[in-house]
């Protein structure tokens, strides 16, 4: 999502950043806040020909080639299925390999991707401004390939800089971490967050109704917006499940289901709890006399259930289930 790049927040803390030294940068956060556009707002200011205060000239034939991504001095380490859905090429090894159907693109970031990529920062760069590797999301890295990046992450060879994003620090093995200067992902602001999304074409009602619903995440809101979820189907969603009415998740893929369902646990336990909700209006809330105790259990199914949500045996009655658990649990008596 190349507009958020020169969202207001995303500027500041690129230049915040571009003021400090340090050759390996972790930008961690909850999801939503743009680690990912951070990261390579740094990695194109780094290797911007023209560089300014704010980040990358946008203009330089570095800026170019990593607009159409195809800069020789920067690696990008990703998921396989997430490099293709943001146009970065794969090797071509990799990309063969899926073209031939022998295997699915990787839903993890490679050990063979990170081989590569170490071999990288160690050739001299092409375009004389030193090299960039950027990981996103960094989680992603299993053990063997977190051991793979440690030494070269420890002992940089030439004018190699690292970028880390990542939206689970905790899951990031500790010597990744201490390997890195950590920066925290900072929160829009809600009225620059209204005016960006405005400015993205999304209308000031839906933009409100839905900046709720996404935790006051505007990314987010700009892919729920996109992708046709309204401010009255989010309004909707917590009668449907206390009717049972799992034709209301339809579609949704059930990663997306699950997300919702956590946040209207989430804002049922702070109902218990005596406190205002955070995603929904407290009209939209059933009254549900579930205990605290029966909502955490019903909150650790769902997470139990995101383990399997982006590879389910059938994604129809997986919603059907997940709907059915809901409504059981409103209905639950203390």
């Amino acid at each position: 999502m190349s507009v958020v790049l020169n969202a207001p927040w995303i500027t500041r803390q690129t230049t915040e950043l571009l003021t400090q030294r340090g050759h390996a940068w972790l930008l961690q956060g909850p999801s939503g806040l743009g680690q990912y556009e951070l990261a390579l707002a740094l990695a194109s200011a780094w290797l911007c020909e023209k560089p300014t205060e704010q980040g990358a000239c946008g203009e330089c034939p570095s800026c170019h080639a990593i607009a159409v991504r195809t800069h020789a001095d920067l690696a990008v380490l990703m998921p396989e299925t997430q490099m293709m859905e943001l146009g970065w090429p794969l090797s071509e090894k990799a990309q063969a390999e899926i073209d031939d159907k022998k295997r699915k693109p990787s839903k993890e970031i490679r050990v063979e991707a990170m081989r590569d990529a170490v071999e990288f920062s160690q050739r001299t760069d092409a375009r004389g401004r030193g090299k960039a590797v950027l990981v996103f999301p960094a989680e992603r890295m299993n053990t063997v390939t977190a051991n793979a990046l440690l030494k070269t992450l420890e002992e940089p060879p030439g004018d190699v800089r690292f970028v880390l994003a990542t939206e689970a620090s905790h899951l990031l093995l500790p010597t990744i971490r201490s390997r890195c200067l950590a920066h925290t992902m900072k929160w829009p602001q809600a009225d620059e967050a209204m005016t960006w999304l405005k400015a993205q074409g999304v209308p000031d009602a839906v933009a409100q109704a839905l900046l709720r619903s996404a935790g006051g995440r505007p990314t987010d809101v700009l892919r729920q917006a996109e992708s046709g979820l309204s401010p009255d189907w989010w309004a909707a969603l917590p009668k449907a499940m206390l009717q049972g009415d799992a034709r209301h998740l339809a579609d949704l893929s059930p990663a997306q289901a699950i997300d919702a369902l956590q946040k209207l646990c989430h804002d049922l336990v702070l109902r218990q709890a005596g406190a205002d909700p955070r995603f929904f209006e407290v009209s939209q809330l059933p009254t549900s006399q579930a205990s605290v105790t029966v909502l955490t259990d019903w909150f650790k199914r769902l997470m139990l259930s995101a383990r399997s949500a982006e590879h389910p045996f059938n994604a129809g009655l997986m919603l059907e289930a997940l709907t059915a658990d809901a409504q059981q649990t409103l209905r639950t008596q203390g």
